[in-house]
């Protein structure tokens, strides 16, 4: 379905004071709000890793849009506060480098790129010298090419002494994890293509039996000193690798292959031994929605993130904790009024640390027992919290409406974080506008948002926009976002809401909109425009909505709902709950909201589809849609454009091929993108758009 996430702060309309923020009371001309060439020249910073003595930061930067939007790594020297780029890539790599880690002695990195014909893991002394990669060659575990119905068919193979033995394959590294003495390195590597099945590939012979593909992801142990790889008999395929601080054994968790989860959770998870890794033990207690986890400080316990125990949309998950030796299980975070699951699990001791959503801020979180203690940080969303082996340093990234990102650094949580300088993430100053945390009543819930006034607020009424996140199961946070400085930029307030569904205010609120899609939801959206149009200082007559994902179908409803916006804006909609249902990548998700399959729940189904409103739009409506969408694919925005330009109401449809569904959101939205113009085009076609609906030159 759809899994566009964003989120943001709460206090009630009437609680607002003042309804300009002062860093709104600038001059015309000193105000300089993004232009559109302005988004394509912003960079991003995410993963900081603090080195083993703690006076080090490694950090991934991607390259603005502008200049490729690759990723590489950079070094801050915490002491001197300074910063220098550690790693570039050749004109020939599109991705550079990514996934940087501390070997555990401090003396050499490791990060991931794709230099040559394959994906490699390289090791950069921190001394001096070139980073070298691994050499990753394994015997091919699967070789289709010899299969008894290959085309064109597998010749007998000689018997004997002299018959051939499969050669090792140069393969790809996916991902890695280093165990904490850094004598083993646990990585992910895709079955490699056999000479067999290339020559299949290129003769043509290229037919693709759906959900039958033996090739996998499987864990392998490499040893960094030697360079030698030892198979585990882990099955695939494996997502992710937790090691114990002993570094004797580690946990893997595996996924189904094949569309297994399409049918339902099916999730494993694994312990293998270091020394022993050809007989790994399935952890037969855990549940099949385990995701990521750590070990507590003794190995006597697992820490993990999986399905919450209420009847909440998948996905929405509990923090547990498994003790190894019975694998039972208790929940931590039964209850809680917030959402977990940002990040990983970060042991503490006896205690545990999960990154959570607080209404529209974000945190850290300390379970310890029943007890929860949310942490204090000076910025209102926090995440990507990495801290060394003893915990005596600590790093995260950190930012607020008007604080662009920042990398942060502290000796212990708690204490008054120091600022890293890093690389400017923009090319010029912008305006930065605070937004205003609002709230209202909308059926018997109280509903969150996040409003954002230009500085034209403070002479007269201003056109508004209304932006819906997406997920359903996503979140408007606290933090800064490019396109709304964009939007703010062209003279518009912009209303970002948090309707039921939504995470940050616990599971029952997240699963409001079981089997009322379009309902609830909308009405809490609307009720957020007649409140802040009767607080602020909002032009009733220039409304316009825009939404991707779950924010796009939403305009879908709206299209066919209300004639209340002048214009309206939908990216990578869902229209069709059944034809979308039979054609998205995976179906899992939407199952739940419509209770079930949905030729089993017909009407359900189509009464939380857009298109059953389609008879009566009237509003100009904008789909904007990436061709290689498998999360929303191609054939929904198709559904409605065609349904709306039959009814005779105006219509656009923008394609973007190669596209997929989460790329051309982050793209329009401002974050670094290897397509130097889809995202420029986008937010050009949106601004058109609205102008023109408004009246506007």
């Amino acid at each position: 379905m759809l899994l566009c996430m964003l989120k943001f702060s709460g206090c009630t309309l009437l609680a607002a004071v003042c309804l300009f923020s002062p860093s709104l009371a600038h001059a015309a001309g000193e105000d300089h709000f993004p232009t559109n060439e302005d988004m394509r020249h912003v960079r991003s910073m995410a993963a900081p890793k603090i080195s083993p003595d703690g006076q080090s930061v490694l950090i991934q930067i991607a390259d603005a849009t502008a200049d490729g939007g690759k990723s590489h790594l950079w070094l801050v020297d915490v002491k001197a506060n300074t910063s220098r780029q550690l790693t570039y890539s050749p004109s020939s790599d599109k991705r550079g480098e990514s996934a940087g880690q501390w070997m555990p002695d401090g003396e050499s990195i490791l990060f991931v790129a794709h230099r040559g014909e394959h994906t490699q893991l390289f090791r950069l002394p921190m001394n001096g010298g070139e980073a070298h990669p691994f050499e990753v060659k394994i015997v091919p575990p699967v070789d289709e090419s010899t299969a008894a119905d290959a085309i064109p068919p597998a010749k007998k193979a000689s018997a004997g002494p002299e018959a051939a033995k499969p050669e090792p394959v140069e393969a790809d590294v996916s991902r890695y994890f280093i165990a904490p003495d850094g004598k083993h390195i646990a990585i992910l590597v895709r079955d490699p293509e056999t000479p067999g099945e290339k020559k299949e590939h290129d003769d043509k012979a290229d037919a693709i039996w759906v959900n039958h593909n033996p090739h996998g992801s499987r864990l392998y142990l490499l040893d960094p000193a030697d360079g030698k790889i030892t198979a585990t008999s882990v099955p695939p395929d494996v997502q992710r690798v937790a090691w114990t601080q002993q570094s004797d054994r580690l946990l893997a968790v595996t996924e189904g292959m094949n569309g297994a989860g399409d049918l339902a959770p099916a999730g494993a998870a694994w312990v293998v031994s270091a020394a022993d890794p050809a007989h790994p033990s399935q952890i037969k207690s855990a549940p099949a929605t385990i995701g990521a986890a750590a070990w507590s400080p003794d190995g006597s316990r697992i820490y993990f993130l999986a399905q919450n125990e209420a009847d909440a949309p998948p996905g929405y998950e509990d923090l547990y904790e498994m003790t190894v030796a019975d694998g039972s299980i208790h929940n931590l975070s039964a209850g809680f009024e917030g959402s977990t699951g940002h990040d990983e699990p970060i042991a503490e001791g006896d205690k545990v640390l999960e990154s959570a959503e607080l209404g529209t801020h974000t945190t850290l979180i300390r379970f310890d027992g029943e007890r929860r203690e949310p942490l204090h940080f000076d910025t209102t969303t926090v995440s990507q919290f990495n801290t060394n082996a003893k915990h005596a340093a600590w790093v995260w990234l950190g930012s607020s409406s008007d604080k662009l990102p920042a990398l942060y650094y502290a000796d212990k949580l708690g204490d008054t974080p120091q600022t890293l300088n890093t690389p400017n993430l923009l090319s010029a100053t912008w305006t930065q506008v605070a937004s205003q945390p609002v709230s209202w009543k909308s059926d018997a819930f109280t509903i969150e948002g996040l409003l954002y006034l230009p500085p034209q607020a403070a002479k007269g009424k201003v056109p508004l926009i209304v932006d819906v996140h997406g997920g359903p199961t996503g979140a408007f946070e606290e933090n800064w976002n490019a396109l709304t400085e964009f939007l703010v930029g062209q003279g518009w307030a912009v209303l970002r809401t948090n309707p039921r569904g939504s995470t940050g205010y616990g599971a029952v609120f997240a699963a409001a909109n079981k089997n009322d899609m379009g309902g609830g939801d909308y009405r809490d959206i609307m009720a957020g425009v007649d409140a802040v149009l009767a607080k602020y200082p909002i032009d009733p007559s220039k409304l316009a909505l825009m939404g991707y994902s779950y924010g796009g179908e939403m305009a879908g409803f709206v299209e066919g709902r209300t004639d209340r916006f002048k214009a309206i804006v939908s990216g990578a909609p869902v229209i069709d709950q059944e034809s979308e249902y039979g054609t998205e990548d995976s179906s899992w998700y939407d199952r739940w909201f419509y209770g079930g399959y949905p030729w089993e729940h017909a009407e359900s189904a189509w009464k939380q589809s857009p298109l059953a409103d389609a008879a009566k739009a009237k509003t100009p409506f904008l789909l904007l849609q990436g061709e290689s969408d498998k999360t929303d694919p191609l054939g929904q925005s198709q559904e409605m454009y065609r349904a709306l330009r039959q009814m005779g109401v105006q219509v656009e449809m923008v394609q973007y091929p190669r596209e997929d569904h989460g790329p051309l959101a982050g793209g329009i939205f401002g974050a670094p993108s290897p397509e130097p113009w889809h995202g420029f085009d986008g937010r050009q076609r949106i601004v058109s758009f609205i102008k023109k609906a408004f009246g506007e030159p």
